[in-house]
């Protein structure tokens, strides 16, 4: 047999070696060989273990964080995100991310050195979304409305900067624009719990918020992402909600506020109305329950507090806006300084003896933002009132339906851009059916 020939320089024993080392696995992992193995590999490189340590670092630092008392704050006017369930499949996975951006500490003071940062050295708002466009000059003194000389918006932002540094909401364009439920589809199921809620012996009551961009629109910057659509949407919107004969138009009651008072019923900074907006829907709930209640009212204003800016939060400033508080006496006689805003969503039971001015009736209230900030006012109005946030809804449909079903009046404060965009979780299809069947089972006599 002839022998087999190997290149020059190479040795039998050589070649063999290197034959069996390709040919077979060996019997160890490859990062237990010793190093001069042509098959080692390291089981981790440096550049994996930073990684591995960056990842534990990102998502068990807010956990270290609480254990040694610090708390994330809520400074983008929404909850922040929960820890996911294990029950969620694969969304455990996706929802962690978000409940670890959320919960990083300190990333207020974070975004706020970002804000200070980008207006101080580069004199312009720091982007928080990506560019779509070209970038403008920069400008060493603000004009009078920030649009004018930027380019033109190409995206949706969290905040927009108005005329003489009034802030909007952003999703008050956004919800108009890209509304997640047709508005014709939100207001037939208003129409279908009214049915309900009235069928069942009981008054419903819908009072609208009007945005802070429809009240204060004369201070909208000139130019804005989604303009032209917001602004269509927006009066189709009061066109149609009107006709709902149970739906309380606020917006000329709040007009007539800023004119008594010679100031608007919405802060600088903040997305929601003052204590200005929540006097004029406790008025107009009282009067649409029974005309007259109120001509013994007599309200004082009685404090001014400072309220944060959660607009101005959002740009990683920090600025207060004065708000003024009042008392309301029902019978024109004995004033009561009207408790704060709730600091918790849990429901709540308020109770008053009954007299001039005040509604012998169980009423139910439940609210957003805007309504849960408004009820302590409105409940001026009636001897006994439950109080529950929308949340309500979206957590247990049945348990909130329950509590209606203990009131004879259902009083519902809604935002316009909450509803205009169908994200009002009260008029989800499943909370309407849920709502309505307790009602049902517990008439009214």
């Amino acid at each position: 047999m002839t022998a087999p020939h190997y290149p020059h320089g190479v040795s039998t024993d050589q070649a063999e070696s290197s034959k069996r080392t390709t040919t077979s696995l060996p019997a160890l992992p490859e990062s237990f060989l010793p190093v001069e193995h042509a098959l080692y590999r390291p089981r981790h490189s440096a550049r994996q273990r930073t990684a591995r340590y960056a990842a534990v670092l990102y998502f068990f630092l807010p956990l270290a964080m609480l254990a040694v008392g610090l708390r994330p704050a809520e400074f983008e006017n929404r909850k922040l995100a929960e820890f996911p369930s294990i029950t969620d499949g694969w969304g455990f996975f996706t929802g962690l991310e978000k409940w670890a951006s959320d919960h990083l500490p300190l990333r207020d003071r974070a975004v706020a050195a970002a804000d200070g940062i980008s207006r101080g050295i580069f004199g312009e708002a720091p982007k928080f979304e990506r560019p779509q466009g070209p970038v403008g000059p920069v400008q060493t003194t603000p004009p009078k409305d920030p649009s004018l000389d930027k380019p033109e918006p190409t995206a949706f932002v969290p905040v927009v900067e108005g005329k003489d540094d009034w802030l909007f909401l952003g999703s008050d364009v956004k919800h108009a624009c890209r509304p997640l439920v047709p508005q014709a589809d939100t207001l037939a199921r208003i129409e279908q719990l009214r049915t309900a809620v009235e069928a069942s012996g009981r008054k419903f009551i819908l009072a609208v918020a009007p945005n802070k961009s429809t009240m204060v629109a004369d201070y909208l910057p000139s130019r804005y992402f989604g303009k032209d659509c917001a602004q269509t949407a927006r009066d189709q919107f009061w066109r149609d909600i009107v006709t709902n004969p149970s739906t309380l138009d606020l917006r000329p009651g709040l007009r007539e506020a800023e004119k008594r008072e010679g100031r608007s019923a919405y802060s600088k900074t903040d997305s929601h109305w003052t204590h200005d907006g929540s006097l004029v829907v406790a008025e107009a709930v009282a009067e649409a329950v029974e005309p007259g209640t109120t001509k013994t009212w007599q309200t004082k204003q009685v404090a001014t507090h400072d309220r944060p800016g959660d607009l101005s939060a959002l740009l990683g400033r920090q600025t207060t806006d004065p708000v003024p508080n009042f008392s309301i006496a029902p019978d024109g006689d004995n004033g009561r300084v009207m408790p704060p805003p709730f600091g918790d969503r849990d429901p709540k039971h308020l109770t008053q003896d009954p007299g001039r001015g005040v509604l012998s009736m169980k009423a139910g209230v439940v609210g957003d933002s805007f309504g849960y900030y408004s009820a302590p006012y409105v409940a001026a109005a009636f001897t006994d009132v439950r109080i529950q946030h929308v949340e309500g809804a979206a957590k247990d449909p049945h348990a909130l339906g329950r509590l209606l079903a203990e009131t004879d009046v259902v009083v519902v404060i809604a935002a316009e851009r909450n509803l205009v965009g169908g994200v009002y979780p009260m008029f989800r299809p499943a909370a309407v059916e849920a709502i309505s069947a307790e009602l049902a089972a517990k008439p009214r006599r």
